[in-house]
């Protein structure tokens, strides 16, 4: 029988007791994982991932000297998997949720870390090798948000599109359905729910089963019937009406 090849992997966290914990949760519950060596900060990490060109990063998101995002612009030729292990942040969970990126939260379930290391496995055994990392570096220096990138997740891999590029969001079921504006439709895995978390305005929930991109409106009626550039007819609920308003000019 063939023995799979163990993942390379390099933890980079500050703090020396969140190293031992990780590092005993893989060596416990994850073993297709070997840590072949760890940083605790980017002055030190930057050079060994270089040198050791791991197949896997666990990366603190802030750190002293810089966070992940700095990491990630440094390493920006490397091609290596990410979970990012990081404190509850508003920002940096929707900046790594647009980017469909792997993450953890402090403290760290056992779980979800099972859960994480299959998906990177699964990536690199089936070569599927994505690279987020570009993705999230160019959302972080991008100021506009019209124009970072959103990674969708859909049956047949990633795909990559501008905010500015989505009309609207329709939920269908497990997954949701985004309507660009040169008429294409992509059918993506994920529940509308994760969309309202991570879009920023002009994006704004209209219904229970829409978003729309505030800037493609074209006419709203007292009906309660926002028609969008595309020509779509969308109805704004009670419940969404008076946000709707508020943010509509």
């Amino acid at each position: 029988m063939m023995t799979l090849q163990k993942i390379k992997s390099v933890i980079v966290e500050d703090e020396l007791a969140a190293r031992e914990v990780l590092k005993n949760y893989l060596s416990k519950y994850c073993p297709q994982v070997e840590v072949i060596d760890e940083a605790q900060n980017i002055k030190e990490a930057v050079p060994l991932l270089h040198e050791l060109k791991p197949q896997l990063v666990f990366l603190d998101v802030e750190m002293p000297f810089g966070n992940a995002f700095d990491v990630l612009e440094a390493c920006k030729d490397l091609h290596f998997e990410t979970i990012f292990v990081t404190a509850f942040s508003e920002y940096s969970l929707r900046a790594l949720n647009q980017s469909a990126a792997y993450y953890l939260l402090k403290p760290i379930s056992i779980e979800e870390l099972i859960v994480a290391v299959n998906k990177v496995q699964h990536q690199i055994m089936n070569h599927e090798i994505f690279n987020r990392n570009k993705i999230i570096v160019e959302n972080f220096h991008e100021q506009k948000p019209e124009k970072q990138q959103v990674i969708l997740p859909t049956l047949e891999g990633f795909e990559v599109v501008k905010m500015e590029e989505i009309v609207r969001l329709r939920g269908n079921g497990n997954f949701t359905d985004l309507h660009l504006n040169n008429g294409s439709k992509k059918m993506v895995c994920r529940f509308l729910k994760h969309f309202s978390e991570i879009l920023p305005l002009p994006f704004i929930r209209v219904h229970k089963s829409h978003i729309i991109n505030l800037n493609c409106v074209k006419s709203y009626n007292k009906g309660g019937i926002v028609t969008l550039n595309d020509g779509a007819e969308i109805e704004v609920s009670p419940t969404y009406k008076e946000e709707f308003l508020r943010n509509f000019k």
